[in-house]
C-alpha cells in the first residue's frame, strides 16, 4: 500500500542517505522524494512517497525515522493518486493544451500538493471544475491573494483548505482531510501555478 510521509530533517549532506536507509531497513520502498521547503534554521521539509512490504505497518517506519537525529515525521498517510506531480512538470502538461490549461490545473492539482480535491469557482456560475471528490455545492470566496481559507464543505473542521484567485472572477481552491497543514511555501506555489494557467489560457 502506498504511503505518504512529510518528514523533518537536517538541510545537510548525507540527511536524505540516512532517511532513506532507515525506511528500507524498516521495509519500506521509496518511489518518490520533493523537497517541500528549505527553511532558515537549517533544516527542510520533504514529502516521501513510499510502499510497504506485505505485513510492515507504517508505525514502524515512523519509528524508524523518528529514531534518527533531528528527523521529525510530520505526518503520514495513506496515498494512492498514482504518484507524485512536480511543479514543472505540471507547467509542462499546463502548456501542452493551453485551450483547457484552468481545467488541467485543477485535475494536476491533487497529485501536485499531495491533496484530496481541487476545484474552480466563478463568481457567478458557482463550481465549473473539480475533481471527483469535490463537493459540488462550494461557495465563492473573495480572495485577493493566495492563503489558507475556511470552506465549509461539511467535513466540520476536519478539512484543510488554501485558495488562490485565477482571476477577477474564478478562484482555485485544494483540500487536505485530517493533514497536514498548509505551508508558507505551498500557498505561494499555488498561487504561482494558478497565474501560470491563467496566463496559458490567455495565450
Amino acid at each position: 500500500m502506498p504511503f505518504l510521509l512529510r518528514v523533518e530533517l537536517p538541510d545537510v549532506p548525507g540527511s536524505l542517505g540516512r532517511l532513506a536507509t532507515a525506511i528500507g531497513e524498516a521495509g519500506g520502498d521509496i518511489e518518490a522524494i520533493e523537497i517541500v521547503e528549505k527553511r532558515l534554521d537549517g533544516t527542510a521539509l520533504d514529502d516521501v512517497l513510499l510502499d510497504t512490504e506485505p505485513g510492515i505497518m507504517p508505525d514502524s517506519i515512523v519509528s524508524a525515522c523518528n529514531g534518527l537525529d533531528g528527523v521529525r515525521v510530520v505526518w503520514i498517510s495513506r496515498y494512492a493518486s498514482g504518484g507524485l506531480v512536480l511543479d514543472l512538470e505540471a507547467v509542462e502538461e499546463l502548456t501542452s493544451e493551453p485551450d483547457n490549461a484552468l481545467d488541467k490545473l485543477v485535475e494536476l492539482l491533487p497529485r501536485t500538493f499531495r491533496v484530496d480535491w481541487a476545484a474552480r469557482l466563478h463568481r457567478g456560475k458557482g463550481t465549473v471544475h473539480r475533481t471527483g471528490a469535490a463537493p459540488d455545492d462550494l461557495q465563492f470566496v473573495e480572495i485577493e491573494r493566495p492563503m489558507r481559507l475556511e470552506v465549509d464543505d461539511g467535513t466540520a473542521g476536519e478539512t484543510l483548505h488554501a485558495g488562490a484567485r485565477v482571476d477577477g472572477n474564478e478562484i482555485v481552491i485544494v483540500a487536505r482531510r485530517g493533514g497536514p497543514e498548509f505551508l508558507d511555501s505551498e500557498v505561494a506555489r499555488l498561487g504561482h501555478l494558478a497565474g501560470l494557467a491563467a496566463s496559458i489560457s490567455r495565450g
